[in-house]
């Protein structure tokens, strides 16, 4: 496990404790348990998403110079 640390507010804080003390568990694991829930329910596909929503994003840029010709450059460079 790697630590980590959050803010909470106040209501958060106070909440979480009282939820733990009831669950004879531990704040962090309730923390835990929280960000597994919201994983499994974002599902495995939330990065294909992501990037699917991404691609061709520049597309209609015209002060981007054309990728070919800047591979071009670095190729000379690197003689």
């Amino acid at each position: 496990m790697e630590r980590t640390q959050i803010y909470l507010t106040e209501r958060q804080r106070g909440e979480l404790a009282t939820m733990a003390r009831q669950a004879g568990k531990k704040q962090s694991e309730l923390i835990r348990e929280a960000v597994d829930r919201f994983l499994d329910q974002s599902g495995p596909g939330w990065r294909e998403a992501a990037l699917g929503q991404a691609a061709g994003m520049w597309r209609d840029r015209a002060d981007l110079r054309d990728l070919a010709s800047v591979r071009t450059e670095w190729d000379r460079e690197r003689r």
